[in-house]
């Protein structure tokens, strides 16, 4: 699958060639055929303008793909290649495109994220860049006037006029790509319910509250982004409580609040997210609550978010807290294993990735504090992998997990459990985790299972998995065997007291 990035270049020239390190005008029946000469004069800008060792990392595996009505289409190799080069080298690529195509030309990406099997093809999907690398860059100036500026791209400002936005929703957050599992399963179905029939259910408002990472600001906007595909002419507002808090402080500043004020009686639904920083404003908190009480009774939806349940938000005013309470409440958790591993799983679909399963099943076993870790994790290792031009395997995966991941040695100990055992016991690693009942084997995995519960942190269910795939029933009983063996054998209970010693060398040593 491919996807196509770009229009990012707004301004144009003539087309130049170069010769002799100058451009001079060229006939524009060229740019329609010669694009590969094209990227060739716009690769020489860029090597001028960057080091050998990241123009041969960056810029030598893109292809040039076509080029029509000035705008030159590259083909880069992944998703997270293309994410780099708007990150990095969007600068760099503005002053090759200048020079060679001049103003006037663009630069589109052509994205490969399935590069196909054997005689296929691979399959394409066009669509032109947000430019949401640079809007991330954003940084906000004062301009002439005194009105706030946001730099919005490196080539032009744009005024901003507080009270005539979008509804700022990111596009990317949908229900479609949001992971159902036992962790989100009641707020997720609430959160469809309010989007089929937003102020009409009886979830009004809609509070969703959890840890960092854990998918609330994913789940509402998928909701905020829902409506506004379903219910034509809807005003959805999705803020965060700071910008909220922002925007009536500027209000106060410019005597605009009667604006300001009016400007949010209008929303349809209004989604503010991370309450819990209205604690101590209370202005804002007055103003919100006006807002709040008119929305509610005009039959208009509110979605929250908050890091607690209500009956916790410090610093609130009590008839705040008794409104958050008018609706529905639910929480996110950490997702369990495997909603862990259908979120990689997926993310790797989405960005064309194939990582093999090993290290998948290794990465959802060792993240599992929340989300925004997993994907973090995830995208270091193909960093990784790309930077240092390695396939991704379980050992690179070992090594980039052990500067990012606290309390990465748990999983690696669990590791060295069954190789200690196997060892001790005289059999492999993989015979313990095989479906085999011989006698001598059953005993190690009971022991190697034991050992595991005692000195990781892993639940039942995660050891168990570890060993072929065995349920957490398995392990209770493997545990309990263990100890009726230290009850009746004393020289199983001597062995038992070596593997003991090498386990608390092991994690002294750690």
């Amino acid at each position: 699958m491919v996807f196509k990035f770009g229009n990012f270049f707004p301004n144009l020239l003539p087309f130049y060639t170069r010769t002799s390190d100058k451009f001079f005008l060229n006939n524009l029946e060229l740019m329609q055929t010669d694009y590969g000469q094209v990227w060739n004069d716009c690769l020489l800008v860029i090597r001028e303008n960057i080091a050998e060792q990241s123009f041969n990392t960056w810029f030598q595996p893109i292809k040039p793909v076509r080029l029509e009505e000035n705008v030159l289409t590259i083909q880069v190799p992944s998703q997270f290649f293309y994410e780099w080069l708007e990150e990095n080298y969007v600068h760099i690529l503005k002053l090759a495109i200048d020079k060679v195509i001049g103003k006037e030309g663009r630069l589109e990406y052509s994205v490969v994220v399935d590069g196909g099997f054997g005689k296929k093809n691979p399959v394409t999907v066009n669509y032109p860049n947000s430019g949401s690398a640079e809007k991330a860059k954003s940084v906000h100036k004062e301009g002439s006037n005194g009105t706030a500026v946001a730099y919005a791209s490196p080539f032009e400002y744009k005024e901003v006029n507080p009270f005539h936005q979008d509804s700022r929703l990111n596009g990317k957050y949908t229900f479609d790509n949001y992971i159902e599992g036992s962790c989100n399963r009641l707020a997720r179905s609430a959160g469809y319910a309010v989007a089929e029939r937003p102020g009409l259910t009886s979830f009004n408002p809609l509070m969703i509250y959890g840890g960092v990472g854990l998918g609330k600001t994913h789940l509402i906007q998928a909701i905020g982004n829902e409506i506004k595909q379903t219910v034509e002419g809807s005003f959805v507002l999705y803020v965060s409580s700071e910008t909220f808090t922002k925007q009536f402080v500027d209000a106060i500043k410019m005597h605009k609040v009667p604006d300001f004020h009016n400007y949010y009686l209008n929303v349809d639904v209004l989604i503010i997210d991370d309450v819990q920083f209205l604690a101590g404003k209370d202005q804002t908190q007055e103003i919100f609550f006006n807002v709040f009480n008119h929305l509610h009774q005009s039959g208009k939806q509110i979605i929250l978010t908050s890091d607690c349940p209500p009956r916790d938000l410090k610093g609130l005013h009590e008839r705040l807290h008794s409104r958050f309470k008018w609706g529905l409440t639910t929480d996110l958790t950490s997702p369990d294993f495997e909603t862990r591993l259908a979120i990689i799983q997926k993310k790797m679909h989405a960005d064309g990735i194939h990582i093999p399963e090993d290290v998948v099943e290794y990465l959802a076993y060792s993240v599992d504090t929340n989300i925004r870790d997993l994907e973090g994790v995830l995208i270091s290792l193909i960093a990784h992998a790309t930077l240092n031009r390695m396939e991704i395997d379980l050992e690179l995966a070992k090594q980039t997990l052990k500067n990012i991941v606290h309390d990465i040695d748990s999983e690696v100990s669990l590791d060295y459990i069954q190789k200690t055992v196997g060892e001790f016991f005289k059999i492999t690693v993989a015979a313990m985790k095989d479906k085999i009942r011989k006698k001598e084997i059953v005993i190690a995995r009971q022991v190697a299972m034991y050992f595991a519960k005692e000195y990781t942190n892993h639940s039942l269910k995660y050891i168990g998995y570890h060993f072929g795939g065995r349920d957490h029933s398995t392990v209770i009983h493997a545990v309990q065997s263990v100890n009726d063996m230290l009850d009746t054998n004393a020289n199983f209970r001597a062995q038992m007291g070596e593997l003991r010693k090498k386990m608390k060398m092991k994690l002294a040593a750690a």
